[in-house]
């Protein structure tokens, strides 16, 4: 069988103020008036049927995501006690998948992504389930770059793998870049965004747990003999406080031996920042875009979001103003990025009201 895990406890610091922990961002109506999660659980429903998607989160977003998604059932959802990173979440979804099928593929997905051609995802979603299902490579989708981008990871590709299929060896991953690192990257041409979506078989990726993450896997051993435990969530938080916060690309996509990327020519976007936003929006002819009623006087390459306030931007460049009714953001563009340290200094002040 097939599985698709997808990943949704995130809050989205970039996106401050719109994003928060009651309405995070994969919760938004930021494509076609549909929260970013329902369109990624409806871009997998033609490929994998909905009694065989987890939604892993925490107990308030579960609330919340069932709220505006009625239609899933208990049953959709796999709760964090708290976030750990995806090492340990995609360990606990494997838990879940391997007690129903031990050789099952899982296809790991952020809640938050933005797909243009659907038709052309799903297309490259299935030939990486295939390749995952013959052998005990882990594969990844790698985004061919538009522009120079120091927000994403990149993946580096060696040698083709097939004639048929735009599918290679990984060479290496790094980190997001500085803007030198990120021109040189682009410059060589062999490397991709590093889309965050994976595809494994579960024996596979328990396999690598087991050899680079010991300690982890052991916590995955101990999670899954609590199925038949009366205070089995209780049991959870216990172990779960006990695991190592680490991302299943530095744990292990980085360090494993036989790792493949698929290209995946299907316009993706993270919508981790505003400047995403910005370049996603219909722009005037002096380079300004926004969301809600606003006046451009002598300015350009601004980005305004006010659904409730009206908002005139007068001379100024390069500028993004986001309104969220108890909380104003104004940015360079060029600082999108750093938009994550306001919520590191409101999370400080314990300025829970704006959080």
């Amino acid at each position: 069988m097939t599985y698709s895990v997808i990943m949704a406890g995130g809050v989205g610091s970039r996106f401050w103020p719109m994003s928060r922990r009651a309405r995070p961002k994969h919760l938004l109506p930021l494509v076609n008036g549909m929260p970013l999660i329902e369109a990624t659980i409806k871009r997998v429903l033609p490929i994998i049927p909905q009694e065989n998607i987890i939604i892993v989160t925490n107990e308030y977003q579960y609330r919340r995501i069932f709220e505006i998604l009625p239609w899933l059932n208990e049953n959709s959802f796999l709760i964090e006690p708290f976030g750990r990173n995806t090492a340990p979440c995609i360990g606990l979804a494997a838990v879940r998948i391997k007690a129903q099928d031990p050789t099952a593929v899982m296809a790991v997905l952020p809640a938050d992504h933005i797909i243009d051609d659907v038709a052309e995802f799903q297309k490259c979603l299935q030939q990486a389930i295939e390749i995952a299902r013959e052998d005990d490579s882990l594969v990844t989708i790698g985004i061919p770059p538009t522009r120079v981008e120091t927000g994403y990871g990149y993946i580096q590709r060696n040698h083709r793998l097939n004639d048929h299929l735009p599918i290679y060896q990984v060479k290496t991953f790094a980190e997001k870049p500085n803007l030198a690192t990120a021109k040189r990257f682009i410059k060589s041409g062999d490397f991709y965004w590093n889309s965050g979506i994976f595809i494994w078989r579960v024996d596979v990726i328990m396999k690598h747990f087991e050899e680079f993450l010991p300690e982890l896997y052991q916590r995955l051993c101990e999670i899954e003999e609590l199925s038949t435990a009366p205070d089995a969530k209780k049991q959870l938080r216990y172990i779960y406080r006990r695991t190592r916060n680490i991302s299943i690309d530095y744990g292990i996509m980085e360090r494993a031996p036989s790792v493949k990327v698929i290209e995946g020519k299907f316009g993706w976007g993270d919508i981790g920042s505003w400047e995403e936003a910005y370049r996603r929006t219909a722009k005037d002819k002096n380079g300004n875009a926004s969301v809600g009623e606003h006046l451009f006087l002598g300015s350009r390459n601004c980005y305004v979001n006010s659904a409730k306030k009206f908002v005139a931007v007068v001379g100024l460049e390069n500028v993004i103003v986001v309104d969220s009714g108890n909380a104003l953001l104004v940015c360079d563009r060029n600082n999108a990025q750093d938009v994550k340290e306001v919520v590191e200094q409101l999370e400080r002040r314990k300025a829970k009201r704006f959080l």
